[in-house]
């Protein structure tokens, strides 16, 4: 599996710190890995996918803030800039993804469409 120095999703300081402390506590032997992509659904008609998933001949391998991650490639296109933040407050919390490709997105901000 290659890796590539240009990863197509950016986390920000505080996604990467909920993420490190996740990883801390994920099964490491059931040789699952962090996903992140997309699927089909949600109101917009794409919805964004971060998960322990176990890695598919598809998968490419990313770098970002030190925290390596796997996404089919074909998702690339949907993803190429996305950021994605964590929100810890009281009328928010949980991942959220800041996405420059997207032409329309919910109002929850869970799907999207291009």
């Amino acid at each position: 599996m290659e890796t590539t120095t240009m990863s197509p999703v950016r986390f920000t300081a505080s996604a990467a710190a909920e993420i490190r402390r996740l990883l801390e506590g994920a099964d490491a032997d059931g040789g699952k890995e962090l996903r992140i992509g997309v699927k089909g659904g949600g109101c917009s008609g794409m919805s964004y996918v971060l998960e322990f998933d176990q890695r598919h001949d598809s998968d490419q391998e990313y770098d970002s803030e030190g925290i390596r991650f796997i996404m089919d490639r074909s998702h690339e296109l949907y993803l190429f800039g996305v950021e994605v933040d964590w929100e810890n407050g009281l009328s928010n919390r949980g991942f959220t993804f800041r996405n420059p490709n997207a032409s329309t997105t919910c109002g929850c901000g869970s799907s999207f469409a291009v």
